[in-house]
Order: structure tokens, then C-alpha cells, then sequence
């Protein structure tokens, strides 16, 4: 498909997603149309990029559906500067997406993203996809158990979970900041959850809130499903 109908089709979603109130703010506006999902998916789904629908990336995982992704984005409300950690980097995109938010190029204080992967050819995939858009100095892939968080650089400021456990874990509770925020899906292994909004209000106290139902790939980790 030409790179002329993908951009076209990207407008489209834009302006669909703007017109029923899912893309709000103008940093996601401008990230969503920036990141090249394209470079994020595997070259035989390419003229699928800006289809609203999950798309498989091997290993039984998938990238997100545009608006899944934008979602997500809009409820962590990230800000320029912030350091984000992300479990579960899949194939990168939704780790570009949020450093285009909190590290632009032309940005004085930029901040950075840690993002989490327990597949080593998923890590693999990643760090290339993100070297090939323009990322890989924003973002920094690890391989590892995502259950865990990253203690070595937390705080976080935000804390985004792209995998459904069946509760929230500890370890990503204890690593973000007071006054920060943690999305994530929870609920039952089989692609039915809800995702929840955690801020940290003290050292102790958390605010849950409740989006809605979502459909996620399972979270494996010591903390939150094992592995078949």
C-alpha cells in the first residue's frame, strides 16, 4: 500500500477518534500521527497499519489496537519530562508513542521510557523497530520479568501494563511516584478485564478507578500469570 493511502488512512482515525472523544489532548494528537505504526508490524500486515484492530507480532502476542493504545495514552496523561515504565514492549509502538509525549526532539527536559519484555526475540524485535523509526535513544528496552517492574531506575512517574494479570502487582505498586499513575488491565486470563487507573496518593494510599472492560494477552511473571 502506498504511503500516501496509510497516512490517509491514519487522518481518518484521527479525525474518528477526535470526533467521538477518544483522542483528547493535543500530545497524543500529535504522537499517534508522528510514530510510524507501519515500522511496527510485521511487512506482510503493512496495509492493515491504521485498521482499528490488534495485529499479531509472533510469539502469541499482538500489538494493540490503535485506539487501545491511544486510551491508554490519554488516561496516563504523560507529560514532557516524566520517566515511564512499560511492561510488556511487544514490538516497540506503544513504547514510541509515549516517549514522542515526554521526549520530543525538541524538548529541553526530556524524559525517557523504560519498557519490560519477557520474550528475547520480542526484545530482539523491538529494539530494532524502535532503532529503525528514531526511538532507540528515548527508549530503553529490557528483557525480563515485567511482574517485577524495574527497581533500578524507579521512581516512575507513570507506569503503563500492556498485559492482563489477575491483580495488580506489588512490585509495580511500590515503584512509582507519589502523585503518579499506573494503568493497567485486570481480570481473567482469557481476554475479559478491566482496566484500572491507580494513583498513588501517599506512601501507603492508592485511588483506584475502574475504565472499563478491555481484552488483553495474559501478564506472565512471578507476579502475575504462569506460563503454560
Amino acid at each position: 500500500m502506498a504511503k500516501l493511502d496509510l497516512e490517509n488512512k491514519k487522518e481518518m482515525l484521527i479525525a474518528r477518534f477526535t470526533s467521538n472523544g477518544t483522542l483528547k489532548s493535543e500530545q497524543v494528537i500529535r504522537a499517534f500521527r508522528k510514530v510510524p505504526r507501519k515500522e511496527f508490524i510485521p511487512p506482510s500486515q503493512i496495509k492493515l497499519a491504521y485498521n482499528d484492530t490488534p495485529l499479531t507480532i509472533g510469539k502469541g502476542q499482538t500489538i494493540s489496537a490503535p485506539h487501545m493504545c491511544i486510551i491508554m495514552c490519554e488516561l496516563l496523561d504523560l507529560q514532557i519530562g516524566e520517566k515511564v515504565l512499560e511492561i510488556g514492549a511487544g514490538s516497540g509502538y506503544h513504547a514510541a508513542l509515549c516517549a514522542e509525549i515526554v521526549a520530543p526532539l525538541e524538548s529541553e527536559n526530556p524524559g525517557h521510557v523504560y519498557t519490560i519484555e519477557r520474550i528475547p526475540e520480542l526484545v530482539e524485535l523491538a529494539k530494532a523497530n524502535l532503532e529503525k523509526a528514531g526511538y532507540s535513544e528515548r527508549v530503553t528496552v529490557i528483557l525480563g520479568d515485567g511482574t517485577e517492574g524495574y527497581k533500578e531506575k524507579a521512581p516512575y512517574d507513570k507506569i503503563l501494563v500492556t498485559a492482563a494479570g489477575p491483580k495488580i502487582p506489588q512490585p509495580l505498586k511500590n515503584q512509582f511516584a507519589i502523585g503518579g499513575r499506573l494503568v493497567i488491565p485486570v481480570g481473567n486470563l482469557h481476554f475479559y478485564q478491566n482496566l484500572m487507573i491507580v494513583d498513588r496518593v501517599s506512601e501507603k494510599k492508592f485511588k483506584k478507578q475502574n475504565y472499563g472492560g478491555v481484552a488483553f494477552v495474559p501478564l506472565i511473571g512471578k507476579y502475575g500469570y504462569s506460563p503454560k
